[in-house]
């Protein structure tokens, strides 16, 4: 295993406008991933399996749910931490930060935002802690882009609620203790349900064969008449803008997180040009090799500015929908290009597991569809400047 040499490009010193806290949360999780993730990874992703003895130090570096108060087990943090975070663990690898950025935003986030005191008490601490891992449960075979058309049902039998259906692609169900599931009452209105690990007729099978994001575990929830008790359903938001607000904190996260990985990929390829030689001299020296250098950094400058100037807005509880969506979408594609460019630079060594560039560009595959397709978010962006649904 090489040693992990990298160092992070701020061409245009945004670190200047990051706070000492802020830098030193990001250098805490940046030296985190060096040494337990970085070692582990590639061979994680070979045999496409979750390296679950990280979950632990994730939970250390405040990587779930920092942004929860501190008398709920979290960071008690700001968003751009949030965001600082998810950068670091994407340079690791797009399946660690889908990780916590599920026990974050989807899990801990509609718990904290939408359940009571008493749901609160009982699960977020030992979510902060990592003594209980979630999952998020919205996505259907037949419903990923149009979630409202969800079958997913559930229905009122006095004592309980018996939830009935299936959800697929859902990251961490293999191994989650709890999932928020969110499915229709009998009237048609979503809402989200707590469902925990060994209620009769939950299973979680794993998903197999994931040429993408493959040392990240994936499976799907299925509900065979579950019951799940009354006090487990999620009282103080309901229908689609409940699972879409946090989708809004997962994707902010996502828009941080794929800078991290293009920074690897940047990286990896600026140290490979100087070492390399052809023709007499390192292949950095050609023109066409610093072309492609030059437009990797202007893009990745570009994206750290736009995505910090999200996190102010977030901070300010001045972020949009729309706004979340068009930095999720810029970044995400911003760093599959440089992914792909930063390959050919590598030549050959590219595909091997020896460089990161081909594991992130296979993960990025993944991320430029999760949480909304990359061609969903710019009709977000469509309808929000016309102001014309081009959905229906």
């Amino acid at each position: 295993m090489k040693p992990d040499l990298f160092t992070s490009p701020d061409y245009f010193h945004l670190d200047e406008l990051l706070t000492e806290e802020h830098r030193l949360i990001r250098d805490t999780s940046r030296e985190w991933v060096k040494k337990e993730v970085s070692p582990i990874i590639e061979e994680a992703c070979q045999k496409a399996k979750f390296p679950n003895q990280i979950l632990t130090g994730l939970a250390e570096i405040g990587a779930f749910g920092p942004y929860i108060p501190a008398e709920y087990g979290g960071a008690g943090l700001d968003q751009i931490s949030y965001g600082l975070i998810m950068q670091e663990l994407e340079r690791g690898d797009s399946g660690i930060r889908s990780t916590a950025s599920v026990q974050s935003s989807l899990v801990m986030y509609p718990i904290y935002n939408y359940g009571n005191e008493e749901q609160r008490k009982r699960f977020l601490p030992k979510l902060a802690s990592g003594e209980l891992i979630g999952c998020f449960g919205l996505t259907e075979a037949d419903h990923g882009s149009n979630p409202g058309g969800m079958t997913t049902n559930f229905k009122d039998c006095g004592d309980y609620f018996l939830l009935n259906g299936a959800k697929l692609w859902i990251s961490n169900s293999p191994f989650a203790d709890i999932a928020i599931v969110w499915a229709k009452n009998v009237e048609g209105r979503i809402k989200g349900l707590i469902v925990e690990r060994g209620m009769d007729g939950f299973t979680t099978p794993e998903t197999h064969g994931k040429w993408s994001l493959r040392a990240s575990a994936t499976g799907e929830l299925v509900f065979d008449n579950v019951k799940v008790p009354k006090q487990n359903l999620l009282p103080n938001k309901d229908g689609l803008g409940a699972p879409l607000g946090c989708l809004d904190s997962a994707r902010y996260g996502i828009a941080w997180g794929a800078i991290g990985a293009a920074m690897d990929c940047y990286d990896t390829a600026l140290r490979y040009s100087k070492e390399r030689h052809q023709f007499g001299k390192p292949i950095g020296s050609f023109q066409l090799q610093q072309k492609k250098l030059a437009e990797m950094i202007t893009e990745i400058t570009k994206a750290q500015f736009l995505t910090w100037r999200l996190g102010v807005l977030k901070n300010e509880d001045r972020a949009s929908t729309a706004q979340i969506s068009m930095c999720k979408r810029n970044n995400v594609d911003m760093a599959l290009k440089i992914a792909r460019e930063s390959r050919q630079i590598l030549g050959g060594m590219g595909i091997t597991g020896d460089y990161p560039i081909m594991r992130h560009m296979m993960n990025l595959e993944s991320v430029v569809t999760y949480e909304g397709t990359h061609d969903i978010h710019l009709l977000i962006t469509g309808l929000d400047i016309t102001g014309l649904n081009a959905f229906k």
